[in-house]
């Protein structure tokens, strides 16, 4: 078995359980594809989403889109722009085993939507 090189000194219950999401418990995408102007996910859960590029455009988590927080929250940057008409998504890559950045026909790539994230905004629509 492999050790681990520096292992923490002191585990906490929320370091555990985070682990434990991330690696056990986390619902991923078994399938990506586009359907017309939307993006359809098959979890490997069995449970499948679907987002219109529009949607997935105005809520990137990019800090171009949302803006950035210094150390005593204050938002900087971001776009006013809420809406995005017409905009719809030509690529998407994985990123490690995480999350997926969506290419949109707008030039937009730099947001990175987490499983947890993609999956948030699933259940809110």
């Amino acid at each position: 078995m492999r050790r681990l090189a520096n292992p923490p000194e002191k585990l906490t219950v929320q370091s555990v359980r985070a682990f434990l999401r991330l690696t056990f418990l986390m619902k991923k995408p078994a399938n990506i594809q586009l359907i017309g102007t939307e993006v359809a996910i098959a979890w490997d859960d069995g449970s499948e989403s679907y987002f219109a590029g529009e949607a997935l455009r105005a809520a990137s988590p990019s800090a171009e889109t949302q803006g950035e927080r210094d150390i005593l929250g204050v938002t900087h940057g971001g776009s006013a722009q809420r809406r995005f008409p017409g905009v719809t998504v030509t690529g998407w890559q994985f990123v490690g085993n995480y999350a997926v950045r969506f290419d949109f026909s707008d030039g937009h790539r730099t947001g990175l939507y987490s499983f947890d994230y993609l999956q948030r905004l699933a259940a809110e629509q």
